[in-house]
């Protein structure tokens, strides 16, 4: 299971960001626990300046706008 949390204010992005992995995520079959942070000194501790951002098992993988569905296919593999 690939834990994934989304982090964001709670902004319509970061709503959109945490919809599309949900969604391919289960069009994939991959099993994962979504969550969202909104703290934003949370958010901050993980690095992220520009939100949304995404962390996959504790690694940033994006930050800033919404990711694209190839890139979100590709870190479900």
């Amino acid at each position: 299971m690939k834990i994934i949390k989304v982090l964001g204010s709670g902004c319509r992005n970061c709503q959109t960001t945490a919809q599309l992995i949900a969604e391919i995520a289960k069009a994939k079959g991959v099993d994962i626990a979504l969550e969202k942070i909104e703290s934003m000194a949370e958010i901050a501790g993980f690095g992220v300046m520009s939100t949304p951002g995404v962390v996959i098992d504790g690694q940033v993988v994006h930050a800033g706008g919404v990711p694209d569905r190839k890139k979100i296919e590709s870190w479900l593999g």
